[in-house]
């Protein structure tokens, strides 16, 4: 059973996430999957965001747990992903299943046909 951490999102990045899913043109799993993240999310205000969660902007560390191998990313929109030399996209599977975790969170998140296991190791903004 795929049990998901708990997500924290700022109202900001609701905003700006339901924005660019609304106005998506094509199919993907990846808008579903993250249409359902959004359903399950707490929503603060931006001020009140605690600062070892995910946001969109933010400069993150996380480890593959089934290859052992650590990424350091900034999480970004897919527009904003050609301006950033180290980004991934929230449309991506990592991107997208990081949003609003909290450091030491792991998540399991379903990507073609199997589950991608990620664990955060450390967050900035």
């Amino acid at each position: 059973m795929n049990t998901l951490p708990p997500i924290t999102v700022s109202t900001a990045d609701r905003d700006r996430l339901f924005a660019m899913l609304d106005n998506f043109n094509g199919d993907s799993d990846q808008i579903d999957y993250l249409y359902d993240e959004l359903a399950r999310a707490q929503f603060v205000e931006v001020d009140a965001m605690p600062k070892d969660v995910v946001t969109l902007g933010s400069r993150l560390r996380f480890r593959n747990e089934a290859t052992g191998k650590e990424h350091e990313r900034v999480l970004t929109l897919p527009h904003e992903a050609q301006s950033v030399s180290d980004a991934v996209s929230i449309l991506t599977p990592a991107g997208a299943a990081l949003l609003g975790l909290k450091v030491g969170d792991e998540i399991q998140w379903p990507h073609q046909g199997h589950f991608l296991r990620l664990r955060l190791l450390d967050v900035s903004r």
